[in-house]
């Protein structure tokens, strides 16, 4: 039922859910203003805390559009440690602009990607310093009412859907589900691969949309593991094999389903979990290392997830011999029934249609 604390908070949820609703009330009434800007922005969020798959969303989109459109992706940059609006480069590192960005940047070097905790702002400075952009991605700014988005992307989780969680601080909810009337389209995230008719008619009804707004269930996909550092030549661990065990490494909001994708591969799985957006540090490698040694019979790998990965390069301590054995699983995303041209559909005729109208 959403991660629900304790029914102390309960009380502070009905504050919570009494000013947000009271600021979104102002945008909707036109009290506080909106930009719209004249090009297709799409935005992709969630009004959950965390963990609802949004990273392998963004970079779906960024792949989709980045291959025929002069795309830019937005982002606050979450736990950064510059401020204002930066655009990501060659030498961008996560305390440059987040981790999140920075992993968008090295698999799309081609797309510009930025930060800017003022969306409406980022978007003025992408189009003055790139004015050959044609499409702008929000990412992760589904809260953020100052831009109206030509189109909206929220994300739910299937095994913390919104209809069964409540406001923070008791539940997990940044606003209130009557907010999922915003978005043009709704996608049920990490959803079991053959989800069956029956299960997605009950979703929707307890999603209670509106006629005109498009409901898609998404799937995660994971790779084969891929060496964190360059120049690691030794084989990589193999699925089935009794005598692998693996350390699951993690600081990601839901690290849930790669840890049971990864019980049902390996003869063995220690977590250990870090906090969202864990910067790693020299005492964090050691403790890595030590749980290496102790277990040195049974775990042969440490398997991390890619965003963590974009971090652990950073930390400039990782080294025999925990290097050669330190893996990151990628994860892309699919539609289960077969319906992700559909989806690719919906996207690039809205930006085909808009960039025709500009």
């Amino acid at each position: 039922m959403g991660n629900r604390r304790s029914i102390f908070l309960y009380p502070f949820s009905i504050i919570w859910g009494i000013i947000t609703g009271f600021r979104n009330f102002l945008y909707d009434k036109k009290i506080l203003k909106s930009r719209k800007f004249s090009l297709p922005v799409i935005c992709i969020g969630n009004i959950t805390v965390g963990g609802t798959g949004k990273t392998p969303h963004a970079l779906y989109l960024a792949g989709l559009l980045g291959s025929r459109y002069n795309v830019a992706v937005l982002s606050r940059g979450y736990r950064r440690k510059t401020k204002g609006f930066l655009l990501a480069g060659p030498s961008s590192g996560t305390a440059d602009i987040g981790d999140e960005p920075l992993l968008i940047s090295r698999k799309f070097p081609d797309i510009t990607v930025a930060v800017d905790r003022d969306r409406c702002a980022g978007i003025t400075r992408i189009l003055e310093e790139r004015p050959q952009t044609g499409v702008i991605v929000l990412d992760d700014g589904f809260q953020h009412r100052r831009v109206t988005p030509g189109l909206s992307i929220l994300l739910s989780d299937y095994d913390r859907p919104v209809y069964r969680d409540h406001l923070l601080p008791y539940g997990n909810l940044r606003e209130s589900r009557g907010n999922l009337k915003r978005a043009d389209i709704v996608i049920i995230t990490k959803t079991p691969e053959d989800i069956s008719p029956e299960e997605q008619k009950a979703i929707r009804e307890s999603l209670d949309l509106a006629p005109g707004q498009q409901l898609f269930f998404s799937s995660l996909v994971y790779g084969d593991p891929v060496p964190v550092f360059k120049g690691n030549t030794l084989p990589g661990p193999s699925s089935g094999d009794p005598d692998n065990g693996i350390l699951l490494l993690t600081g990601i909001g839901n690290p849930a389903p790669l840890y049971n994708h990864l019980r049902k591969s390996y003869s063995r799985v220690i977590h250990l979990r870090f906090s969202d957006h864990h910067y790693f540090r020299p005492g964090d490698i050691r403790k890595i290392q030590k749980i290496l040694t102790g277990q040195k019979e049974e775990l042969k790998y440490v398997i991390t997830t890619e965003k963590d990965a974009v971090r652990l390069r950073e930390t400039g301590s990782v080294a025999e011999p925990l290097l050669p054995v330190l893996y990151y699983i990628p994860v892309e995303i699919d539609f289960p029934d077969h319906r992700k041209e559909e989806f690719n559909k919906l996207i690039t005729d809205y930006v085909g249609k808009n960039l025709r109208n500009n």
